[in-house]
């Protein structure tokens, strides 16, 4: 038998690409050895072994080489699993993240950070947060936002007790399965599930399942426990849960907007160097005085120096009844001069002032 294309015998082209896998292997090898020689001289001169800029280095680079067919996506997707196994031989990268195991958290975690990578599973959000500020973990991985169902409030108030940055975002979509052990609709007792995950799926819950109890878990994953471990219970989870926990699909992507999206912080309480050539977004957290007119003076500097401000959010200040914490998104690093200028002028009119971050916007 012969391909469609050149004509040469299929067999012929297989021993091509199993020579090709073994030059790859070779070379792989050798980054990994050279890896390892670089970890330990950083470690004798006391530096750090992950320097997430030199990541957003390599992918941009190999981006700009990349020639084809293999798209962009793949290619970053490819080398974040490769750098993740090269600072595995170092030393494995710690990070914490909103768990059990099988969460959409974790699941933004290995999609970022790659499978060599130590993730560690913490209870709550601000479980990660200790972690992360008491240096158990370099990184923290928890949810802040979901397309359907807004702002993780608690996520938001935990920067205000915790001396931590954002270094980053990770956007994930997000669809849920309704799993059982079965996969037969006919076991399906009763659901349960996380309640935002419950209500991303209302309407397909109220048409296919009126007179099925609804239940309430602490995360998809226990959920997916449960259904695991009970007769007659089934869950709302994802596939990677339905794998972790042996379930079977009663019925597939069954969230009411399709275009559900769930966006992840990486905390961290180490700086994160700018990289040439990515796009960026700084949060800032800010208080002003309790008078009319406060706010619009506030945000007035980032109108006049043409600063566009993607999100606003309030959350009560502790101890201040009635005052208010604003967080703001805005396009755009600290360092552009726009930016910078537009922060000097809110810094002077506020009476708390706090920049979390500038870090690379999130790609799906």
């Amino acid at each position: 038998m012969t391909d469609n294309g050149c004509g040469t015998p299929i067999g012929e082209l297989r021993k091509t690409i199993d020579g090709i896998d073994r030059e790859l292997l070779e070379l792989l090898n050798r980054r990994a050895a050279l890896a390892v020689t670089i970890g330990e001289r950083k470690l004798a001169a006391g530096g750090e072994l992950y320097v997430p800029a030199r990541e957003q280095e390599i992918h941009l680079r190999l981006e700009e080489q990349n020639r084809g067919p293999l798209p962009n996506r793949a290619v970053r997707h490819i080398f974040r699993e490769v750098i993740s196994a090269c600072l595995a031989l170092e030393k494995p990268l710690q990070v914490a993240y909103l768990g059990p195991r099988g969460t959409f958290t974790h699941l933004a975690a290995r999609k970022f950070y790659g499978y060599s990578a130590e993730l560690k599973p913490a209870a709550g959000i601000r479980e990660v947060f200790d972690n992360v500020a008491r240096g158990r973990c370099a990184y923290g991985v928890v949810p802040v936002e979901n397309t359907t169902e807004g702002v993780v409030s608690h996520t938001l108030d935990m920067f205000l007790e915790h001396p931590v940055l954002i270094g980053g975002e990770i956007l994930l979509k997000i669809t849920h399965d309704l799993l059982n052990q079965s996969g037969d609709p006919t076991d399906v007792r009763r659901i349960h599930s996380h309640p935002q995950a419950i209500a991303q799926c209302r309407g397909y819950l109220e048409r296919a399942w009126p007179e099925i109890p609804l239940i309430e878990a602490a995360s998809t994953a226990r959920a997916a426990a449960i259904a695991a471990e009970e007769t007659g219970a089934a869950a709302i989870a994802n596939e990677y849960a339905a794998s972790l926990y042996g379930l079977r699909m009663v019925d597939g992507a069954i969230q009411d907007i399709n275009d559900n999206f769930t966006r992840f912080l990486i905390i961290t309480t180490r700086e994160t160097p700018r990289v040439a050539g990515e796009d960026y977004k700084t949060t800032v957290l800010f208080a002003g005085r309790d008078r009319a007119g406060a706010l619009f003076e506030l945000l007035q500097p980032f109108a006049d120096h043409d600063v566009n401000l993607t999100k606003i959010e309030s959350r009560p200040r502790r101890g201040e009844p009635w005052q208010y914490i604003f967080f703001l998104d805005l396009d755009g690093h600290r360092d552009d001069p726009p930016v910078a200028a537009a922060l000097a002028e809110l810094e002077t009119r506020s009476r708390f002032f706090k920049i979390v971050g500038s870090y690379v916007r999130g790609r799906l």
